[in-house]
């Protein structure tokens, strides 16, 4: 009876990145007040009958009343709310990956309960005045996508006798980066396939002037130069470019998928924590050399997901969201 019910439901509240509940997806049912609200108003009914007593008859039927009004406003309170998911995060296995959600409302709604988590929920009111936006959370497991349990949206406004529920069921999944794991050696190589030899910084005069892109560290800027000039523009020396290192998924022969991942994952950190330009080729991808973290993310990104399909997504990934936020900051 649980799988049937869970296949009713599926059909009925398809995955979906944008839902809006309406009387169709909407589930309503007396909760454990409720419940003994209505056993003590047969009681009171049967009482009245029993003793013909007017007054208990008027009692009954105005609490009978205020349960029936409790029952509209219970579900209107939850009609017309929509939720969107405005990004999926990305994380290492064992971190939480956040899931970004706007929940909106033609009329004020309260005391919303949303969980995909039973230990984690989310109490919101939404209003005319404008979207409200919350985070969601699960546990990155293994590499690859990950998806968010099934949101369960409910409330019991205003009184508690009533419990109306729904879920979101979202379509676009998080991503899992592989597990960092240290190679037992540095396969870095330039585009000849010789190992990167790392050159000291020399003296200011040597200096590679280049237009500033998106991902470069602010303080990397040269600010007087923009100040008279109006041109962004980053300063390289010769012992921070060096040649370009490659990170090659077919440095590592002998090693499973899984782990040539990881050993790659690894190396992409340690390049990003020392600020060394760097670039990955993985089978059917290659990423130009580059450096800052939006080149990282895009690294990462493509490890998580390959070997798998690539989701439709109609929102921003976390890459994007990561560059919109370094682009406001400079």
């Amino acid at each position: 009876m649980r799988q049937r019910w869970r296949r009713w439901v599926n059909r009925r509240i398809p995955r979906a990145d944008e839902q809006t509940f309406t009387q169709n997806n909407i589930f309503i049912l007396p909760s454990g007040a409720g419940v003994v609200f209505g056993a003590l108003l047969v009681i009171m009914l049967l009482t009245g009958i029993n003793y013909q007593n007017s007054l208990i008859y008027l009692l009954t039927f105005v609490l009978g009343a205020i349960f029936v009004a409790a029952m509209h406003q219970t579900h209107r309170n939850l009609a017309g709310l929509q939720l969107a998911l405005v990004s999926a995060g990305e994380a290492f296995p064992g971190s939480p990956v956040v899931f970004r959600l706007r929940a909106s409302a033609r009329q004020q709604s309260y005391s919303l309960l949303l969980r995909s988590d039973p230990e984690t929920p989310v109490s919101i009111d939404v209003g005319p005045d404008g979207p409200v936006e919350f985070d969601m959370t699960t546990v990155a497991r293994r590499r690859g996508p990950v998806r968010l349990p099934d949101i369960r949206v409910e409330t019991r406004f205003p009184f508690g006798l009533l419990t109306a529920w729904s879920w979101m069921r979202l379509r676009s999944p998080g991503l899992c980066y592989p597990k960092p794991v240290t190679p037992p050696y540095d396969a870095g190589g330039d585009d000849d396939g010789d190992t990167a030899q790392s050159k000291k910084a020399a003296d200011p005069d040597h200096a590679d002037i280049r237009p500033w892109r998106r991902g470069d560290l602010s303080q990397r800027v040269l600010w007087k130069r923009y100040a008279r000039t109006g041109e962004m523009v980053i300063a390289e020396w010769e012992g921070e470019q060096g040649n370009p290192v490659w990170l090659d998924y077919d440095a590592f022969p002998g090693a499973d998928r899984e782990l040539r991942l990881s050993y790659l994952a690894a190396l992409v950190e340690s390049r990003s924590h020392a600020h060394q330009p760097y670039g990955l080729r993985l089978p059917g991808l290659k990423i130009d050399p580059d450096t800052g973290p939006v080149h990282r993310q895009q690294c990462l990104h493509a490890l998580g997901s390959c070997g798998f399909e690539a989701p439709e997504r109609g929102v921003s990934s976390a890459s994007s969201a990561a560059a919109d936020y370094l682009g406001s900051t400079v």
